[in-house]
């Protein structure tokens, strides 16, 4: 085995230490402060150099390479989520209301011990990794943007990332060029009538009948105005109109979703759904209100990059264990990071259910198999140092002598 992945099978104990430490003590979006301490604290301990605040609660850690190369970023991700953890584990969440429920405190622990076999080996680096540790990714707009605007993918020349994925067996790892996770926005809809008593609807323009016929339409703005070869999905998640069982509403209030992977197409939607809306309120007689708020962008991943993981992947894994995943319509800001630049984002697999995980993502009883950060950890690792190998003889001769 390669000694580096010797050495992280060796700190597999730690890592494990690690992630129930920080499961036991989570900080919900844009409320961490302990976490970037403590992920700030193991770097430095490690003689890596570490930013702190960057971008907001992001902690960013170098390591710099005794042989000349390009720069090569891994990012995790370290929020929690509102939820009450109801596993009965001894690891369980120490504070109420908050839970480590998407696996961000593994992804934590994964990159902690990886920095920590890449900087005892940094001798053998052609070239830098840079360790972006990601508050808030929960929420939009996220920390993976402000990070970036404050600097952290500063003279990186590529990036890649995991997300441990419980509905994935545990020894599998997910891999796929292109779009791999939608685009994920959020609409807000009003729609103004006028109220009245129940008995008389006709001196009433009824809110509640005019938002049933807008959600009529909306269902067939995918189905009927969107190609079908293009992926989307509209999805209302609220629909609140009255409280009295004698009294038309005046105003009901829609909520929802729209995932798309083209940018084409997530505009087209925006649009039909306002000229379905203006439509309708007006043969009604009603007025509205459209809020739409784009969220993360599609997460789409680079070729190269990509294979180059993939190989990694292989040989680590062995070829049985990777495979191609199907793009899945939730999102991630991971896309803001491949938005600057090359890189690739990959699933490992964490379901087992000889070890109760088995449940989804953000469920009260979620967990992951930890031998799941191992495997996360070999391909990251190996990844990285593959990267930096390759691209070695891309570095100008100029650079290598100021070295």
């Amino acid at each position: 085995m390669n000694p580096l992945l010797s050495q992280l099978q060796e700190s597999f104990d730690e890592m494990v230490s690690l992630r129930r430490y920080l499961h036991e003590r989570p900080e919900v979006s844009f409320k961490e402060v302990h976490t970037p301490e403590y992920i700030a604290a193991y770097l430095t301990e490690l003689g890596i150099q570490v930013k702190t605040g960057v971008g907001g609660n992001g902690v960013v850690g170098k390591i710099q390479g005794d042989l000349p190369g390009k720069t090569v970023a891994l990012r995790a991700d370290f929020d929690a989520l509102p939820l009450q953890d109801e596993k009965d584990v001894p690891y369980r969440s120490k504070v109420d209301g908050a839970m480590h429920a998407c696996g961000h405190d593994a992804h934590t622990a994964t990159l902690l011990v990886t920095a920590k076999i890449l900087q005892r080996n940094k001798h053998l680096l052609k070239g830098n990794v840079v360790l972006i540790h990601q508050f808030g990714e929960e929420v939009a707009p996220g920390g993976a943007k402000p990070m970036i605007e404050a600097g952290c993918l500063d003279g990186v020349d590529a990036i890649f990332g995991t997300h441990l994925w419980s509905t994935i067996p545990v020894g599998k790892i997910g891999v796929r060029s292109g779009p791999i996770m939608a685009a994920a926005d959020r609409f807000e809809i009003t729609i103004q009538g006028k109220g009245g008593h129940g008995a008389s609807p006709h001196e009433t323009v009824d809110s509640i009948m005019v938002g049933m016929n807008y959600l009529h339409w909306l269902q067939q703005i995918v189905s009927r105005r969107v190609n079908p070869l293009s992926p989307a999905v509209v999805s209302v998640g609220s629909f609140h109109a009255g409280d009295a069982f004698n009294i038309i509403a005046d105003k009901a209030v829609i909520i929802g979703t729209v995932r798309t992977f083209d940018e084409e197409v997530q505009q087209f939607i925006i649009e039909e759904m306002e000229n379905y809306l203006k439509s309708i309120c007006s043969g009604y007689g009603a007025e509205y209100d459209f809020h739409y708020a784009k969220g993360y962008p599609a997460v789409v991943n680079h070729k190269k990059e990509t294979g180059l993981l993939a190989s990694c992947a292989s040989n680590v894994m062995g070829e049985e264990a990777v495979f191609e995943i199907e793009p899945m319509m939730g999102g991630e800001d991971f896309s803001h990071y491949l938005n600057k630049v090359p890189g690739t984002f990959f699933f490992t697999g964490a379901g087992n259910p000889d070890k109760d995980a088995v449940f989804p993502h953000h469920h009260p009883k979620f967990d992951i198999d930890e031998d799941a950060m191992l495997n996360a950890a070999k391909v990251l690792l190996s990844s990285a140092v593959s990267y930096l190998e390759e691209n070695a003889a891309a570095v100008p001769s100029a650079a290598r002598s100021e070295r």
